[in-house]
């Protein structure tokens, strides 16, 4: 049985979700300080659906779109988490949208802080997890 949407992910789930290993979603745990599955006791990472964003967002800027490393970082630290996530949002990963959605990114003098940014970033992604359940429901014979 597979799980929904909105379940937490492994390492390993969520890797094969993402189509990279498990050792890559570590390395970028040390590259990429916006990315922080929970940890349990003995250090199992799991990852939540906004987690899940985030990394479908970076895995699309560097392997998709060509960026760096440092290229994310500057683009995680000049436009927020929300800018990586959208990244993410429309390709073939998880969190993918129907064709039609129109993402407007913020306008550049908008100023949000660091964990309010990460909070609308967060909802954004549960936001998009809903939609696709949604749209499952509704597409059901």
């Amino acid at each position: 049985m597979a799980k929904g949407p909105n379940a937490f992910r492994t390492i390993s789930e969520a890797a094969e979700e993402l189509g990279v290993p498990q050792h890559v979603l570590r390395f970028w745990e040390t590259k990429f300080s916006f990315i922080r599955p929970m940890k349990r006791a003995g250090g199992r990472r799991f990852y939540r659906p906004q987690d899940i964003a985030v990394l479908n967002g970076v895995r699309t800027l560097l392997h998709g779109e060509g960026l760096t490393i440092k290229g994310v970082q500057k683009l995680h630290r000049d436009h927020g988490l929300a800018h990586v996530i959208a990244a993410g949002i429309g390709s073939n990963g998880s969190t993918s949208l129907e064709a039609g959605f129109d993402y407007q990114a913020p306008r550049q003098n908008t100023v949000l802080v660091g964990e309010v940014r990460g909070r609308l970033a967060f909802a954004l992604a549960d936001l998009t997890a809903v939609k696709s359940r949604l749209d499952g429901l509704l597409t059901r014979d």
